[in-house]
């Protein structure tokens, strides 16, 4: 994953917000490396990540793929035949055109980084810009794991290339549970992380 950003897309009203969200939805937009992790294998864990069956309550949190070509229509319209055939039931995720993505307010960005303000301070910074910092594929992935994605191993394995100062990489190897299952998507080849001053 190079970075993770919320937002909202899905609508017409222009400008949504989360206190004017229109007729969008909530959504998290995902920029990733297609020479390091397949789009199908980023759909089997957006399937894993939540109930597909489950009808959502309202359009805001509404179950949707966007997708950006053709080529993603037909693996999503594969992979929710495939959900379906398994669960043997039809799914409520919707399958999409994507038609834009506005960026949610910086409160919503990042929510299981602020619930360890150490990790969140530091990283701050390191990244000062609002937008520097959401866009870091470092903070993402430091989110991800408070966040309880990825697997003990793999954040061994990365944990000295994502900027943190050496108290709070120990930090993190003590939060991660020691489990094997979860594992993080690959690292981009080319990252550039920013270290704690």
């Amino acid at each position: 994953m190079i970075r993770t950003r919320v937002g909202y897309a899905g609508g017409s009203t222009p400008s949504p917000t989360y206190r004017h969200l229109g007729d969008h939805s909530e959504t998290v937009e995902i920029d990733y490396d297609p020479s390091v992790i397949s789009y199908d294998k980023l759909l089997d864990i957006f399937w894993k990540d939540h109930d597909p069956v489950r009808k959502s309550w309202s359009r805001q949190y509404a179950s949707r793929i966007f997708v950006h070509d053709d080529e993603q229509r037909r693996s999503a319209e594969r992979s929710l035949a495939r959900i379906e055939w398994e669960r043997g039931r039809s799914v409520s995720t919707k399958i999409l055109p994507y038609t834009g993505f506005t960026l949610a307010e910086n409160y919503h960005q990042k929510h299981s980084l602020g619930q360890f303000s150490a990790f969140e301070e530091e990283l701050r910074m390191i990244y000062p810009s609002p937008a520097d910092f959401v866009a870091s594929t470092a903070v993402a992935r430091v989110n991800g794991y408070l966040g309880g994605e990825g697997s003990y191993d793999a954040l061994q394995e990365e944990v000295n290339s994502l900027g943190l100062s050496a108290e709070l990489r120990k930090e993190l190897l003590r939060i991660v549970p020691r489990r094997t299952v979860g594992q993080a998507c690959p690292l981009p080849a080319k990252e550039t992380v920013r270290s704690a001053p």
